[in-house]
């Protein structure tokens, strides 16, 4: 069969349906964090399974010690590579929801945008690639075998995903893994993320006396945790920005020339991005720029911090305890567990005396960085330039999403990050919203994408 042209296939989006049935999921409040919506959540998942079966998929709920996965599948295209979307159907809660224009869960569009909570993270970017397996099934067949898992609980960590990766092993197979589940550079940057950092998270508690002290009567005897615990922050970075802790940088991966070069050429304003944030100032590891600090660099940062009296007026006390959250994002070549260690030993040694400091491992999660000149990438620069008109931009992020390491090491397949939002869509927040133009750009990259990777044929 010939492959339609991008003219064909962006004919045949029936853009009213597509975005009438985003509304009915997107009005479904799947808040996998709250027990009394395990309803909602269920109610989701059979959304997606019905819908998935109506288009010929062989379609399941799967269920797991918390909520349910949907896996679908259409293995129709013998000899063909086989593509595995990943995405998730819960969302965040909609708190705090005086701060929404209009109600979270009944969608609504004003100014091209759909404000709903989950319109962009992730029911929006999901269902894209959904309508997108429909737009391709309403000229012929599929070009790839096409396999969907979408899971219920990746704003709550994930927890019961890895353990089902593992006991679905071989029905998984693939060649390449899909992810829709973040942004592009820009409105105008079509994006192929290839990085993505690492993390490992700590908290820091530290003991001075056994109670709280009058600061009268102990002041300028008794340890005071407060002051240790800013004492112990302030060395734990030097006057470069460098991060103090013993052999941090040992395994660290340095950018190469071409990624430096790459980055250096995309549309970045500092003063743009400061002003985005209302900073007056991007201070950081000396040597590097914004973007390769951002996506490229390990850092360490102050997540939390408490102690002491917080309440109205004044307390003239010497807290007993005082403690930090604090967390690493890290970059190829970085382990967290490694790191998680490195931080138990040297943030002790930096105590002044009189006081105890415990560091505890809250978790961690491996870097990944994924082959430039992978063919799926290169079928992912081609879909989305039939989109925007122009080549993608090739870039790193600085967050951490641990479940693409999970599945390129249980898969054995690469992960390609297509982005289709933006930053301005504001997930997590109130008002989240995703554009109409950017779900619909989003179903043709994703018809496009299929083509494409079914042209690059199967990884060896």
């Amino acid at each position: 069969m010939t492959q339609p042209s991008s003219a064909d296939l962006a004919a045949l989006l029936d853009r009213d349906s597509a975005q009438a049935e985003l509304f009915d999921l997107l009005r479904i409040p799947s808040v996998s964090s709250d027990s009394g919506r395990k309803e909602a959540m269920g109610r989701t998942a059979e959304y997606l399974r019905a819908k998935l079966a109506a288009l010929g998929f062989s379609a399941r709920v799967d269920e797991t010690p918390g909520h349910p996965v949907v896996y679908a599948e259409r293995l129709d295209a013998p000899g063909k590579p086989t593509v595995l979307v990943y995405g998730h159907y819960d969302v965040q809660p909609e708190d705090p929801v005086e701060e929404w224009v209009s109600p979270p869960f009944e969608p609504e569009v004003r100014e091209g945008r759909i404000y709903a909570r989950g319109a962009t993270d992730d029911k929006g970017q999901a269902y894209a690639h959904v309508r997108g397996a429909e737009l391709l099934l309403a000229q012929g067949d599929l070009p790839v075998n096409l396999k969907f898992l979408l899971e219920g609980e990746e704003e709550i960590g994930s927890p019961n995903l890895e353990p089902y990766l593992e006991a679905h092993r071989d029905e998984l197979g693939c060649d390449v893994i899909v992810i829709s589940d973040g942004s592009r550079f820009a409105k105008d940057v079509p994006t192929v993320t290839y990085g993505l950092r690492g993390i490992a998270y700590v908290d820091v508690l530290v003991q001075g006396a056994a109670r709280d002290l009058h600061s009268g009567s102990y002041g300028g005897a008794a340890p005071n945790p407060i002051n240790a615990l800013c004492e112990i922050i302030a060395q734990l970075k030097d006057e470069q920005g460098r991060i103090t802790i013993p052999g941090f940088y040992d395994s660290v991966e340095p950018l190469t020339e071409e990624e430096r070069q790459m980055w250096a050429e995309l549309p970045h304003s500092d003063e743009e991005f400061a002003g985005s944030i209302g900073a007056s100032a991007l201070p950081g590891e000396e040597g590097y720029s914004t973007l390769e600090r951002i996506w490229g660099r390990p850092t360490l940062d102050v997540n939390g911090i408490w102690g002491g009296f917080q309440g109205e007026g004044s307390k003239t006390v010497i807290a007993a305890k005082a403690g930090a959250k604090v967390s690493c994002r890290l970059v190829p070549g970085q382990d967290p567990d490694d790191i998680l260690r490195r931080m138990q030993e040297y943030i002790p040694t930096l105590a002044p005396a009189g006081v105890q400091v415990e560091v505890r491992a809250s978790h961690g999660g491996q870097p990944v960085k994924f082959d430039l000149g992978s063919p799926f990438i290169k079928a992912a620069d081609r879909a989305l330039e039939r989109v925007y008109g122009r080549p993608a931009a090739f870039g790193r992020t600085g967050g951490s999403i641990p479940i693409v390491a999970d599945f390129a090491r249980i898969l054995g397949a690469p992960v390609l990050l297509v982005d289709l939002g933006v930053n301005e869509d504001g997930l997590h927040s109130p008002n989240e919203s995703f554009s109409q133009e950017d779900y619909f750009n989003g179903i043709l990259t994703s018809a496009y994408l299929m083509q494409e990777i079914a042209a690059a044929g199967k990884s060896e």
